[in-house]
């Protein structure tokens, strides 16, 4: 029941948002999509995403996905290699998330 309830977060969240996160020019340079990426971020950290983007940023392939998941009242800044899935990061985001 866990994965039917991801899978449908992951769903809602692509159709609403396909296209409308910051980063999307660079997603023609990326092997992995939007939506995979958020599939695995949700698996390293379950929650809700509230915020998304593809962004350059030093480590792992150089190009990344950035997820902020919200779970209570705690945030993870969940980072996903946009080349080989792999995740950068995965730690509670500080009071002065970027």
């Amino acid at each position: 029941m866990k994965h039917t309830a991801t899978f449908t977060l992951i769903a809602i969240l692509t159709t609403s948002a396909a296209f409308a996160y910051t980063g999307s020019e660079l997603a023609k340079k990326s092997k992995i999509t939007m939506p995979e990426a958020q599939k695995i971020a949700l698996k390293a950290y379950e929650g809700k995403i509230i915020d998304q983007e593809l962004e350059k940023e030093s480590g792992g392939s150089g190009l990344r996905y950035s997820f902020v998941i919200k779970q209570g009242k705690v945030s993870h800044e969940v980072g996903v290699d946009a080349k080989d899935g792999k995740i950068l990061e995965n730690k509670v985001e500080g009071p002065n998330a970027d």
